[in-house]
């Protein structure tokens, strides 16, 4: 880190060169990250399980209100999806699934783990349930399946989904990923270890080197440098090394 025409300019190799003399801390920190990530996923965080009913649109001619649609037409699909998405989380669709599941979840709580979407756009859709258990959550799907089709049809006249496929038993949990989540942690640690070098790096203002002077004030003549007599490897001016074997010598006398 260098100061010119009184702003502070950065040595990306130097900086690099002190990140790769302190490379222990990210390792450390990556590791440390990952580890931590991998804990709070196994002890702290729920496994969720998702199962899905799918269901067809039928492809006849038929009005909503003063609006003709034809599902037949990929667009209209969507529209209906939509359409029937609003109704499956209405008041009506949830306290009947409710009321033959024996749940005890709020609304609210039900509106959260029920989802309507197209499939790749095509005029079948889904109804998946999310839940802690697989087996509420394939039973909840199914009931949706069951009740929703009659509940359109009393709604929406000429409409009669059917059923493409019922919902099974999950047999591996959707979320969360320990993988995924081990990958976060140890880029966070990374992260958190990166900005610490960075951080202690402009912090510092102490003088390592003459280089540092001579590029840094290149007007100002450089008169004598104090050697580091402690850290030295080899014996300068004015600097007394005892050897070993003086050492020995004296210590018998």
């Amino acid at each position: 880190m260098n100061e010119k025409d009184g702003e502070t300019v950065i040595d990306l190799f130097e900086l690099l060169g002190v990140f790769v003399k302190r490379i222990w801390l990210p390792i450390i920190t990556t590791v440390s990250g990952a580890i931590l990530a991998l804990i709070i996923t196994l002890l702290f965080i729920t496994p969720l399980y998702k199962s899905s009913a799918l269901l067809y649109v039928n492809n006849s001619d038929f009005s909503l209100g003063s609006v003709s649609i034809s599902t037949a037409d990929l667009s209209a699909a969507k529209s209906l999806v939509s359409t029937y998405s609003v109704i499956l989380k209405s008041r009506t669709v949830i306290n009947e699934v409710k009321e033959l599941s024996g749940v005890n979840y709020t609304y609210d709580e039900m509106i959260d783990m029920v989802e309507a979407k197209s499939v790749e756009n095509t005029e079948v859709f889904s109804i998946t349930v999310t839940s802690s258990d697989p087996k509420e959550a394939e039973m909840l799907a199914n009931l949706f399946a069951k009740v929703l089709p009659e509940k359109i049809s009393e709604i929406v006249n000429g409409s009669e989904p059917k059923v493409v496929d019922y919902a099974v038993v999950a047999a591996k949990r959707s979320s969360p990923s320990y993988l995924k989540n081990t990958a976060i942690g140890a880029v966070l640690g990374f992260a958190i270890a990166t900005i610490i070098i960075v951080i202690s790096y402009l912090r510092d203002d102490i003088i390592h080197s003459e280089e540092y002077i001579t590029k840094t004030y290149p007007n100002i003549p450089l008169l004598t440098v104090v050697p580091d007599l402690i850290n030295t490897k080899s014996d300068g001016y004015g600097y007394y090394k005892t050897s070993s074997k003086n050492s020995s010598s004296s210590q018998k006398q």
